[in-house]
């Protein structure tokens, strides 16, 4: 079988394959949903086709919608051409479930995949007459939290953030500039009003893409690119809504493992490939089957029924607790725990990370022990349930091909708040975070790390981070074998409130964090040593 809109027409042979295919005319609904959009979201990766394409399939499936999502992107174009184009922008999503049965559908509800490139181009032509589109309700984001970064760690423009200031609306290149210029399109276009819904997973998702759009717009108008009636526009969430929303579902890297069985089944060109530009991506998507999605329930112009998808709306306060609940406590800083120390334990998966007791004690006491006693109760989501299941179902699930290696990308611009938040609630109500020593153990271990040597002395490499250069320059000189090497070297590091949210020395920390990675820099086995000796 042939994952096309003509491939599905082969009924029986998807059935046969265990595979479920829309109910739905795909072609269709992508016809209606060129016409008339609803929802366009950026960034076309994996959480996206799986996850939320999934949520707009199940209510084309059940009749409470007849129009799909457009996807586009801004750069890394592959997956356009390579995923989206050839398949008829369907895709095979697969959930991989802790028992190692799978669950296999076709996802059809992606109407439209375009490459967003400002200019003359056919793509930038079409995404000005979507927002120009009275029918768009909403406009959605996945495109990693360093995607509404303006500014760098040092308070100073981006250079690609000071470029699309310079040139305008005609030209940008930055997704916040492109849709700074779009909502612009949009008010000339006549001002229907729209939500604008980041969907990254990032503590107050919605207000910092609301800054870096109208940072953007406003740095227009200073220059007279752009009107004050625009801005005023842009501004008021009567016609322009922020929602907060919190994200939670697992998507790795494609399996070849799974492009394998599914070729054996009979489907065509499912083995995962490396694209042009050296992205690893498939025209499947493998995940966890536990998903979340809390958004708050600000549209002014209206919005699919995702409610009946299993998405949970409510207010700002409550996104914000679940938020909370499970990026800085629940979930994301034991991701990171065991991203960093699976690198320099030498862990390939995060699964087998679970079955190390050192590393599951650690995850055990940032979670449930650090971290609950500072946590607020969203009451639409148990924390205590969610971080069992995070612990004894999803980190564990041998099926999951998640990789410490992936989880550790852009550490520089998550531990802020992974950690930072707990660690400054502590401080708000204790006065200090000195009680704390998972936590800290965390962040030395980031910094060990950074060193890119493995606690058996041999070297590996680093997952990309913004920051990568800036911190090892700091650590240039740090030796393993050579405690004495650090003196001095991370106070530059633990004290910078734009890393971690506050100064680690005035919560408590800095000193602790300074004896632990000492302690781990002492010579080969020196990591698990330490790690041994505070949680084991």
């Amino acid at each position: 079988m042939k994952l096309t809109i003509e491939g599905l027409k082969d009924t029986e042979s998807w059935k046969k394959a265990g595979v479920t295919i829309p109910s739905y005319d795909v072609a269709a609904m992508q016809e209606r949903t060129r016409k008339e959009p609803v929802w366009v979201h950026f960034g076309a990766g994996n959480i996206f086709r799986m996850f939320i394409g999934g949520l707009q399939d199940t209510l084309l499936n059940g009749g409470l919608s007849d129009k799909g999502i457009i996807a586009a992107e801004t750069f890394g174009f592959d997956i356009i051409d390579e995923v989206y184009v050839p398949y008829d922008n369907l895709v095979l999503g697969v959930t991989l479930r802790p028992d190692g049965s799978v669950g296999k559908r076709v996802i059809g509800s992606l109407a439209e995949g375009i490459k967003s490139v400002s200019g003359d181009t056919d793509g930038w032509r079409r995404m000005k007459e979507i927002f120009a589109a009275r029918s768009l309700q909403m406009v959605s984001f996945t495109i990693t939290e360093k995607g509404y970064a303006l500014y760098g760690s040092d308070g100073s423009l981006l250079p690609a953030a000071s470029a699309d200031i310079a040139s305008g609306p005609a030209a940008p290149k930055t997704a916040m500039g492109q849709v700074a210029a779009l909502l612009f399109h949009r008010f000339l276009s006549g001002g229907a009003p729209v939500a604008v819904v980041s969907m990254d997973n990032c503590s107050h998702n919605g207000e910092k893409l609301r800054a870096s759009v109208t940072t953007m717009a406003g740095k227009w108008q200073e220059r007279g690119m752009v009107s004050a009636e625009f801005v005023a526009w842009l501004s008021d969430e009567g016609n322009v809504s922020f929602p907060w929303s919190m994200i939670d579902k697992i998507t790795p890297r494609p399996s070849e493992e799974i492009g394998r069985k599914l070729e054996e089944a009979g489907i065509e060109k499912m083995k995962p490939f490396v694209s042009a530009h050296k992205t690893y991506i498939a025209p499947f998507v493998n995940a966890e089957g536990p998903q979340y999605l809390v958004i708050e329930d600000r549209f002014p112009n209206g919005r699919p029924a995702l409610e009946k998808a299993g998405v949970y709306f409510t207010d700002r306060d409550t996104v914000n607790n679940v938020e909370r609940m499970k990026v800085t406590t629940c979930l994301n800083p034991l991701h990171t725990s065991l991203a960093v120390y699976g690198c320099l334990l030498g862990y390939t998966l995060i699964a087998d990370e679970m079955r190390d007791a050192d590393l599951s004690a650690l995850v055990t006491k940032i979670g449930p022990v650090e971290g609950m006693p500072v946590v607020t109760d969203p009451k639409i989501l148990s924390p205590k349930a969610f971080v069992d299941e995070v612990i004894n179902v999803r980190l564990p699930n041998p099926f999951m091909p998640d990789t410490p290696q992936r989880i550790a990308c852009d550490t520089s611009q998550k531990v802020g708040i992974r950690f930072g938040e707990t660690i400054k609630s502590y401080v708000a109500r204790d006065g200090s975070a000195e009680k704390l020593t998972a936590i800290p153990l965390a962040i030395a271990g980031w910094l060990r790390y950074l060193l890119a040597v493995d606690d058996d002395g041999n070297g590996f490499e680093l997952s990309p981070d913004p920051m990568l250069d800036e911190l090892r320059g700091k650590l240039s000189g740090v030796e393993l074998g050579k405690p004495e090497s650090a003196e001095g070297k991370l106070k530059p590091i633990l004290s910078n409130a734009n890393i971690f949210g506050s100064d680690l020395y005035k919560a408590g920390l800095g000193e602790k964090i300074e004896g632990m990675f000492r302690e781990e820099l002492s010579g080969k086995g020196a990591v698990r040593a330490t790690l041994h000796k505070y949680v084991g």
